[in-house]
């Protein structure tokens, strides 16, 4: 099972903000974080 992080992340966010669009700043930071750190470790 070879599957990236990253879109997992971006669809997940998507639905959440879908859902709750108030929460909309926390998950763009919180993605942002996950990204960079998954580019740091990578």
């Amino acid at each position: 099972m070879d599957l990236t992080l990253e879109p997992v992340l971006s669809i997940v966010a998507g639905v959440l903000i879908l859902i709750y669009p108030r929460i909309l700043n926390y998950v763009i930071a919180i993605y942002l974080i996950l990204i960079g750190l998954v580019q740091i470790l990578r």
